[in-house]
């Protein structure tokens, strides 16, 4: 398996994590400013990014911008555990040429553009995205007052971490 899958895999197991810890209520809980927001809204948008890359036309077109936004998996843990395994099911079972060059249509503020990129950078993107994610549902969940016990949770690798000291 190509080790941006691997890692990818690994990033996406903190999600089966924090699935299993929460419930239906916490998932859905929209309390926290400024945004108001829910975890299971950022975990649907996570796994909506995958399932994009995954409905690649044969003209090698990938469109970040048609996500099916299924609100059962923002609202039920075990819509969005189910909406992860097959995420992740695809990514261990589909054969990705990371070399291979696609057309990426997205909409980065202006309308949609679209723009070239291989398969390994569409993929370190999602990642990073997912990660980018997390931040934020770490943020809402300290606002829930519920405890994650992850400390990567929402850290790029490369992101250096501050010293706390009690």
């Amino acid at each position: 398996m190509d080790i941006i899958i691997e890692s990818t895999l690994q990033t996406l197991q903190k999600s089966r994590y924090l699935l299993e810890k929460l419930d239906d209520s916490d998932l859905c809980n929209t309390s926290i400013s400024p945004y108001y927001s829910s975890v299971g809204t950022h975990v649907r948008h996570i796994l909506d990014f995958y399932d994009c890359v995954f409905n690649i036309t044969q003209e090698n077109i990938v469109d970040l911008t048609a996500r099916s936004r299924n609100r059962d998996v923002e609202s039920q843990c075990c819509n969005a555990l189910s909406y992860l395994s097959m995420i992740e099911d695809k990514l261990q079972s589909s054969k990705f040429e990371m070399d291979k060059v696609v057309t990426v249509i997205d909409d980065l503020g202006l309308g949609k553009i679209e723009m070239q990129y291989t398969m390994a950078s569409l993929f370190s993107q999602a990642n990073s995205h997912t990660i980018h994610h997390y931040a934020i549902i770490n943020y809402i969940l300290e606002g829930l007052n519920i405890t994650f016990e992850d400390s990567d949770f929402g850290y790029n690798p490369t992101t250096p971490k501050a010293n706390v000291e009690n």
